[in-house]
């Protein structure tokens, strides 16, 4: 919904050639309804009471004027907390990509609140379905949803945004948080009970005290657009906790909110917002525009569907679903209405939510063009680019889909950040992997794949002027094992999902250090934590924009789940409930992202190609080995597990930086180079032996130190 300044039109004919904005705008005696429905034969608008679940209450009001595949009409005295939903008559040629149902009440896709529960029911789906809710689509059903389906509420845009601005983070000092809206605070005891797990929750000062007391800049939320439970898990008795099944792309999910009705959702989501900028604090949404809730066709008829499954989604000739996501269906970016819908979306979130940023799942089906695949300068990508209000954000992909050709990382275009899988899967190879098969007498890797890393990924991001902020490091993600499970587990333990253990991913990047799960060992727990710190130190003192997954930072455990994408329970929510070793781990992550923020050499925003930067002959960076003497020929070597990064810092008016890495299963005599420029000594700022953060006071100068096994150090020139 936006607001107009234009007079409105009278009620009766409209007299306009083009149609107004899409979905609900309000003008002066009322509101102008746009849908887009390219193949229909009629679209009634469906107005309700508030209240009113069965839909008794429905008056329709025929949409009659057209064009470009375009229904409009004015609706007078339509106005906030007006309920609605649309219905669409047409041609049932499920072949040919039409499948329209006047007996379904369909979500405008421009909703700007959607309150109501999906109940799950034969009257879903637009074709005949059996007790299974499984059927083919060869015969239209003619059972109404409007009991089983949430409606749309037309809401208020004005809120006191007060002296709100975009705290501004420059993406070289940007340290995200992912983490999810419920649960962050679900389990949180300094948030009031009726505010856990809400917006307002994590807005309080007890939820951001931690966020800003850790030292990130920025949180980034999976979905909280409005969504719903796929059929298999509501089945089961469960439900989708991540989000990522979409109802609406414009509207707030409602059951995330403190508020009860639909306009006091939107504004606490706002509220949130403020605060949260208050702070200091930048908000990036995960957003899921590549399918929606609908599933593949044989599924249920919420919105996109029922007004032009042709337009929205891609098909085959047959009519069927090509899904390159995983999901059932894929929106079609290449139509303009989906390409303008997503768009519209997304300025919704910058304009009125005041959102910093956005971080697109699965976002090589956004790029797919006219061929099916990938392509930097799809229009979409460049509308992106070009958009004066969206440009002005973060925009960071997830640079794969599971289609073909789908794995894309390094090849999104500039101003793109993107998740770095290589990045994850070369730390995890160096700090566990390798260890592991060290422990079994074996050799591992050497260090060159870690140290491309550690510099910034040039090998992904290089081209293009793109710079290592395009690289958005991380060990772990909500998908996947918990940094605590990574080093507690080998094996997947996802029964509690049930699909039998055999969803989620089979990797092996992951150690047990010697016992699998739960442990009261403390050489073996001990190795564990000394894992733990190895990775977060790597990713917190590595070139590029660190990712930190929530609860990592506090040994959060998901009990060995590596796909806890339907455990809205203990499983996921985070537990503030410490012992003493998360308390060190704590602190231990606090320092780490302290001395990111105070060491700027470590947070480069050009690439350092080796060029000289001091008259003594310091360059930019410079790689050493453990006797002191420059790489050169030892990159190749598996067996070298030592290496030296120095990082200068005097051209950029700061502090140089080394960081020492020994992946060696056994102490290492290491000859410290010479500081640049005229320092004289290092400084240890932390030493991931170190249980818990220490001071050193006393400056060490050039030469051998004894750097114990497995561990990482960092120094700054005194």
């Amino acid at each position: 919904m936006s607001r107009s300044p234009s007079p409105a039109s009278p009620p009766g004919p409209m007299t306009r050639d083009l149609p107004p904005a899409p979905g609900v705008t309000l003008v002066e005696g009322g509101a102008d309804v746009a849908v887009y429905a390219g193949h229909a034969d009629g679209v009634d608008l469906c107005l309700f009471e508030a209240g009113d679940v069965e839909g008794g209450s429905e008056r329709r009001v025929p949409l009659r004027e057209r064009a470009h595949g375009w229904w409009f009409g004015f609706v007078p005295d339509m106005g906030p907390g007006q309920h609605y939903g649309l219905r669409v008559d047409g041609a049932w040629e499920p072949d040919q990509g039409l499948m329209h149902n006047a007996a379904k009440l369909l979500l405008d896709p421009y909703a700007r609140a959607v309150e109501g529960e999906v109940r799950w029911g034969p009257e879903l789906y637009g074709h005949v379905v059996d007790g299974h809710w499984v059927g083919d689509t060869s015969r239209r059903s003619d059972l109404d949803s409007r009991a089983n389906v949430p409606r749309a509420v037309v809401v208020d845009d004005e809120f006191d945004w007060e002296d709100d601005r975009p705290p501004g983070r420059s993406r070289s000092e940007t340290v995200i948080y992912e983490t999810h809206v419920k649960g962050q605070t679900k389990r949180h005891p300094g948030v009031p009970p009726e505010l856990r797990g809400t917006y307002a929750g994590l807005a309080h000062p007890a939820s951001v005290e931690h966020l800003t007391s850790l030292g990130v800049t920025a949180v980034e939320l999976l979905p909280v657009h409005a969504f719903t439970h796929e059929p298999h898990l509501v089945r089961r008795g469960m439900t989708n906790h991540w989000g990522y099944n979409t109802l609406g792309f414009h509207a707030p999910h409602a059951a995330y909110a403190a508020a009860d009705d639909p306009q006091g959702v939107v504004d606490e989501v706002k509220g949130m917002v403020k605060l949260l900028h208050r702070e200091g604090l930048e908000v990036i949404l995960d957003v899921v525009y590549n399918h929606t809730a609908e599933q593949a066709r044989t599924g249920a008829t919420f919105s996109w569907r029922g007004l032009d499954q042709r337009a929205y989604y891609r098909l085959d000739e047959r009519g069927r679903d090509i899904d390159v996501t995983g999901c059932g269906n894929t929106l079609d970016l290449r139509h303009p209405v989906v390409c303008r819908m997503v768009l519209d979306s997304l300025r919704t979130w910058v304009q009125e939510y005041h959102v910093d940023g956005f971080r697109f799942d699965l976002a090589v089906a956004l790029g797919r063009g006219r061929s099916d695949d990938y392509d930097p300068d799809h229009p979409f990508l460049v509308a992106l680019r070009t958009d004066p209000v969206l440009s002005s954000v973060k925009l960071i992909a997830e640079p794969w889909d599971v289609g073909l050709h789908g794995w894309r990382t390094g090849q999104f275009p500039p101003p793109f950040m993107e998740w770095n899988d290589r990045y994850r899967d070369a730390a995890r190879h160096f700090w566990v992997s390798d260890l592991r098969a060290q422990s079994h007498g074996a050799q591992g890797h050497g260090v060159q794949e870690l140290a491309t890393r550690l510099a910034g990924s040039r090998d992904l991001f290089g081209d293009h002027d793109r710079g290592p902020t395009a690289s958005v490091n991380f060990v772990t993600a909500h998908d996947g094992f918990t940094l605590a499970d990574v080093v507690s587990y080998d094996h997947k333990h996802n029964e509690a999902n049930g699909e039998d253990n055999r969803d989620g991913s089979n990797g092996s990047t992951t150690w047990n250090h010697g016992t699998e799960g739960p442990t009261s060992d403390e050489d073996v727990l001990a190795a564990r934590t000394r894992t733990m710190r190895n990775l977060l130190g790597t990713l917190l003192l590595s070139t590029g924009v660190p990712m930190v997954t929530a609860g990592d930072e506090l040994g959060r455990t998901q009990g060995g789940n590596n796909n806890a994408y339907c455990q809205d329970n203990e499983t996921s929510w985070v537990d503030w409930d410490l012992e003493p070793w998360q308390t060190d781990l704590l602190e231990t992550t606090r320092r780490l992202i302290r001395v990111r923020r105070e060491l700027p050499a470590l947070r480069q925003r050009a690439w350092a190609l080796g060029r000289q930067v001091h008259d003594d002959g310091t360059r930019d960076m410079e790689w050493y080995a453990a006797d002191g003497a420059p790489m050169e020929h030892r990159w190749h070597e598996p067996g070298v597990r030592v290496v030296q990064m120095l990082v200068a810092g005097g051209w950029l008016g700061a502090e140089s930086a080394l960081v020492v890495v020994n992946g060696g299963a056994s102490e290492a005599e290491v000859v410290l180079p010479a500081p640049p420029g005229d320092g004289g000594a290092y400084r240890l700022l932390w030493d991931s032996a170190w249980q818990r953060p220490e001071d050193v006071g006393e400056p060490v100068g050039p030469g051998s130190v004894r750097v114990p096994a497995t561990s990482l150090r960092v120094y700054a020139a005194a």
